[in-house]
């Protein structure tokens, strides 16, 4: 007998079925979220934040499970990382979080 698996990816806000997905992860109160959306929905999620952000304080950055930074507060912005993906033919969107696969390449070409 075979099996199949289909994985379905979908918006949280929205409900809907997308190809291009990805988890974001926030915290509130000391209450850790996170959330599957597109990136026009991570735009309006960043955009609402954007000037609580701004006005707020940076208290340290979480970690990943393995306990290594999920980016290094010194590294390369997104801007300078989206010049780099797009000189080395990746793609990458005009706006939103720069996906961590482009960020792992641009750590291992420096």
């Amino acid at each position: 007998m075979a099996q199949k698996i289909v994985t379905v990816y979908t918006d949280d806000l929205t409900g809907r079925e997308f190809e291009d997905v990805q988890t974001h992860t926030f915290s509130l109160d000391g209450v850790n979220y996170e959330i599957d959306l597109v990136s026009d929905n991570y735009d309006k999620l960043f955009e609402a934040l954007a000037p609580f952000i701004s006005n707020g304080r940076k208290v340290g950055r979480s970690q990943s499970p393995g306990g290594s930074r999920k980016q290094n507060q010194d590294g390369p912005s997104a801007e300078e990382l989206r010049t780099w993906a797009r000189e080395n033919d990746y793609p990458v969107n005009d706006r939103g979080r720069v996906p961590t696969s482009i960020r792992e390449a641009y750590a291992q070409a420096h």
